[in-house]
């Protein structure tokens, strides 16, 4: 089997089922970006010496290849592909709260970085708002399973605390954001 078809040539692509649309169709760049964030996903684990992490990212990779699938199919055959539900949601919401308690309680913004693998999870985690802003703007003009969006806006929250708790376990500091720039203009107005 040839990797190129060449079906994709004109600036279409099939979805499942066999529909053609343009290759820039809101449902292509929806499970376009969550495959993105899958591959995010795949580079972090690479700089991921806990093997706890590792394994629950080897699984939400395994999920969000099912909601690319569901996400690739029109519609009226989307409910084939259905395998994200409310279980999912509560085991990322679990997995939020077990790491949150290794870490301190967040006082302040903090500015993504630190250990490698750190960084790469904040870089998954930017991708995974930027599909989950796709994800909704499909949802505008095509059903879309709710469960998705809240999978999506879940995993973002726990990407965050996946990528704060790999610089803990690493001995490196958050990065907290400085005063913002709008406030020390405002100080050097006042106080010339």
């Amino acid at each position: 089997m040839r990797i190129y078809t060449r079906t994709g040539d004109t600036g279409e692509t099939g979805l499942i089922g066999g529909q053609r649309v343009p290759k820039d169709h809101l449902r292509v760049c929806a499970y376009g970006t969550v495959d993105e964030l899958n591959a995010t996903l795949g580079l972090a684990r690479c700089y991921l010496s806990d093997e706890d992490l590792n394994s629950l990212l080897e699984r939400i990779q395994n999920e969000l290849f099912d909601i690319g699938a569901e996400l690739a199919s029109p519609p009226e055959r989307a409910n084939q592909f259905q395998a994200i539900s409310d279980e999912h949601i509560q085991a990322l919401e679990e997995a939020i709260d077990r790491y949150e308690q290794e870490l301190e309680p967040l006082r302040q913004f903090i500015l993504p970085g630190g250990a490698l693998a750190s960084a790469h999870l904040h870089l998954a985690r930017t991708v995974c708002r930027r599909a989950e802003r796709e994800v909704v703007r499909l949802s505008h003009e095509s059903m879309v399973s709710a469960v998705i969006i809240r999978y999506l806006n879940r995993l973002s929250d726990l990407l965050f605390v996946m990528a704060r708790l790999c610089n803990h376990r690493a001995g490196v500091p958050d990065v907290k954001w400085g005063e913002p720039g709008w406030r020390r203009a405002r100080k050097q107005e006042e106080n010339p």
